[in-house]
This record gives structure tokens, C-alpha cells and sequence, in this order.
């Protein structure tokens, strides 16, 4: 799959000490309430918010946070609703970017998204005009230490899979779009539970950057619009080259 290299590595550790920095838990609640309002509030009759609760209990988010999520999403807290919204635009040397939000505010979330790209070289870009670059796939992560390769390899395939990859610490099972909900709950019948399920964005094509100063520009654009509050998703086309991220990682 796409992008899994060193820097897919540096985004795995950077989750991580966002989970322990409770940053992580803005985004939990945001899936938690898109799942509620799509499917309900019944976790029993609701995988994609099963799936929401059981990311969010991985990271430790209170019981009392992931209630109110639920609650949000539902409309029984009533005021403004939560909806999704995708951005789209460009950074230094042209680097793609595609940033999936759950918001209540679509006016606030969208000057703010202009703020940060201009900031940071960059520039907010019309819908559709990064995304044909991309490629759109569902994406479900099942444990390593749960299966074997193999095993899950033909189970996935046999219930609508296009391929069983791994980043190290996952199995990924990529689908078509459609698929995702199908295959997810294939494996949940033959017990496996997901840790992650949802719709990725891959690139078609990566850029490579040769460049520590453009790197270090992308990288730090790239965080401040994941560390967004009401981002859930950033997805893009950059790698770095691996002398270059020697050189950042020094």
C-alpha cells in the first residue's frame, strides 16, 4: 500500500503520543457521533459505531466523553448537528492533501483550513481538483497477533476483498468502497475484531521529496492540519526520501 514507509512509521509513533496527550480523544468523538447519527445509538445494531467505541476505549477515552459523543450524534444533546466535509488542497512543491472533517461549524472549520495552508505555503483548492489523484478504497485493520497472513488472506478474499497487506503492527485489508461494510462483517462472524474500519484515500502516484527545508515545511503543515480539532482524516500524496528523513531524524 501506498506511503508505507519511514514516514508512515513517524505517523504510527506521532498517534501514539497523541494518544497519550489526549488529542486523539477529539477525533474518537467525531467518528463516534458520524457513526451514531448514521446508524443509531444502539452499538448492537451499529458496526461502525462498535467499531468507533472499541478505537476509542483503546486509547482510554473516559466512558462519560464516549456516552456524550453518542449522545451528540443522536440529537439528544440537541443544538447544532455534526456533518463531514471534505477539504481539499496544496502545499509546498505541490504536495496533494485531502482533509476529511466532522464539524458543527462548516464556515469556522473552512476559514481556519485556509488559514493553515497559507500559513504554511500552501493554498486551499477547489473540490475535485486534488481528489482524481487519489484513488478511494475501504480499509479494515485487524490485529497482527490475531491471524496468521494466510488465513485472513482467504477469508477476506472470499467475502470481497481486493488485497491483505501489513504495516508492521496491522493486518490492512483494503476493498472497494462499497465492500468495506461486507467484508468488516465477514471477519466479525469468524470472531476477528477490527480496530480500525473506514474509507481511505490512496495515491495514485507518490511524491518524493529530495529536500530537508521542503520536507520539514510539508511535515509541519501536514500536522497542524491532523492536530486540527475537527479533523478526522489527512490524507496525501508526499514520501520522504530516506536520506532526507535521516537527516530530519537526526
Amino acid at each position: 500500500m501506498a506511503g508505507h514507509n519511514k514516514w508512515s512509521k513517524v505517523k504510527h509513533i506521532k498517534a501514539r503520543v497523541d494518544a497519550i496527550k489526549g488529542r486523539v480523544f477529539s477525533k474518537c468523538a467525531h467518528e463516534i457521533a458520524l457513526a451514531a447519527r448514521a446508524g443509531g445509538s444502539d452499538p448492537a445494531a451499529n458496526a461502525r459505531l462498535r467499531t468507533a467505541i472499541e478505537n476509542a476505549k483503546a486509547v482510554s477515552m473516559p466512558k462519560d466523553n464516549i456516552e456524550r459523543a453518542i449522545k451528540k450524534g443522536s440529537g439528544e444533546l440537541g443544538g447544532e448537528g455534526i456533518q463531514e466535509v471534505t477539504y481539499e488542497g496544496y502545499g509546498p512543491s505541490g504536495i496533494a492533501f485531502i482533509i476529511e472533517m466532522a464539524t458543527d461549524n462548516l464556515n469556522r472549520s473552512a476559514a481556519d483550513l485556509r488559514s493553515i495552508f497559507s500559513k504554511n505555503g500552501g493554498s486551499a483548492a477547489t473540490p475535485g481538483s486534488v481528489a482524481f489523484q487519489f484513488d478511494r478504497k475501504g480499509e479494515i485493520r485487524i490485529p497482527m497477533h490475531a491471524i496468521n497472513e494466510t488465513d485472513l488472506m482467504e477469508l477476506a478474499i472470499e467475502a470481497g476483498a481486493d488485497d491483505v497487506q501489513n504495516d508492521g503492527d496491522d493486518h490492512l485489508i483494503l476493498t472497494a468502497p462499497n465492500e468495506l461494510g461486507t467484508v468488516a462483517n465477514a471477519l466479525r462472524a469468524a470472531k476477528l475484531t477490527p480496530t480500525s474500519e473506514k474509507l481511505i484515500s490512496i495515491p495514485q502516484n507518490q511524491s518524493v521529496v529530495h529536500d530537508a527545508d521542503t520536507a520539514r515545511r510539508i511535515i509541519k503543515l501536514h500536522d497542524q492540519l491532523d492536530d486540527y480539532p475537527d479533523t478526522l482524516n489527512v490524507f496525501t500524496n508526499f514520501e520522504v526520501a530516506d536520506e532526507i528523513l535521516d537527516q530530519l531524524a537526526s
